[in-house]
């Protein structure tokens, strides 16, 4: 096997063709853009840099939607109504689904092809399952660069779930135009030991499974939640946090959800503050893009990677402290 992009025009023709293929709606494109995004081979890391540039100005303009919620909520089962409703709607969706990953095989624990299936066979419709694997919060590192694929292939709704555990929420959050809280009827005194970081990220609280014996649970539990809502500072002047009822099973509230999204992104383009702020967002983005770069540079510097197993001993073994390791580690990297 030769090095596929080493060559100056037989990679900028390739790219070319790829990304023609990618605004063009064609899914197979779409998916080898997504694997070359995903690729950690140097040769490929310089294709997609040169795709992403190209797709550029085709992206930006679908709505961006993270979901998240507490496990058992029925993330899944609500975003494949909500994604029906759109695709019906002659809306064209993506989901990007981050997959629990096993921490012992980096394998996925759960396909979400196989939690979505009627969504999945639309031909409006668009599910990457992404493996979680050790990328803080579980989201997959390159699922901003996907997002922009997505939209230049014509998909004017991109939403993102996150696995609902540790920072999750936070990091999609920053990657989102809209993030949209899932939670359960019975909220109780402690609404269910939601952190106070978490709700003051979501634009929305959406309460599934409100049918049945659970709609008078569902309704204290909304009560509750704008009690609590009124006591956080918000996030913008000029929207007021709702709480909402839903059935994803019973496909009710799916409708009021959507519009309650348009309704956002009205007031947020009118006010200014969305197009603000997608601006933040791309500048947050390229710093994370450099810290992470200079991280890979750290590891694999020789220096450090000549100290780093002795140093990391002592420090498990207690015979430094990991400030003192951590500065060794520093001072090496910064050696001529």
């Amino acid at each position: 096997m030769g090095r596929p992009y080493s060559e100056p025009r037989f990679f900028l023709h390739k790219i070319h063709d790829l990304a023609e293929g990618v605004k063009q709606g064609q899914l197979r494109a779409l998916a080898k853009a997504i694997t070359l995004i995903e690729s950690s081979n140097a040769d490929h890391f310089r294709a997609a840099s040169a795709l992403l540039e190209g797709l550029l100005p085709a992206s930006g303009k679908a709505m961006r939607i993270g979901i998240s919620g507490v496990p058992g909520v029925g993330k899944s089962t609500f975003i494949e109504a909500f994604g029906l409703h759109l695709t019906r709607s002659g809306h064209k969706v993506a989901v990007l689904a981050v997959d629990p990953s096993s921490q012992i095989s980096g394998g996925s624990i759960l396909g979400d092809k196989t939690r979505m299936e009627e969504l999945s066979r639309d031909p409006n419709a668009f599910i990457r399952p992404s493996p979680a694997g050790s990328t803080l919060g579980g989201v997959a590192r390159k699922t901003r660069e996907t997002m922009l694929l997505c939209e230049a292939a014509g998909y004017d709704v991109v939403i993102v779930e996150t696995v609902g555990v540790g920072q999750s929420e936070i990091t999609v959050a920053s990657m989102v135009d809209f993030f949209l809280l899932l939670q359960l009827p019975g909220a109780g005194d402690e609404l269910q030991g939601i952190k106070k970081g978490v709700m003051e990220i979501a634009d929305a609280i959406l309460i599934n499974k409100a049918e049945g014996e659970n709609r008078p649970r569902a309704e204290l539990a909304r009560s509750q939640y704008v009690n609590a809502l009124h006591l956080l500072k918000p996030k913008s002047a000029n929207w007021q946090v709702p709480a909402l009822l839903c059935s994803a099973l019973h496909g009710e509230g799916i409708a009021e959800a959507w519009e309650t999204i348009r309704e956002f992104r009205r007031t947020m383009e009118a006010s200014g503050e969305f197009a603000e702020k997608r601006r933040r967002q791309a500048v947050d983005w390229m710093w994370t893009l450099v810290m992470d770069e200079l991280k890979q540079l750290f590891l694999h510097d020789p220096k450090v990677d000549a100290l780093l197993p002795r140093l990391q001993d002592a420090v498990d073994q207690g015979v430094t402290t990991p400030g003192a390791a951590a500065r060794r580690l520093l001072e090496a990297f910064r050696r001529p």
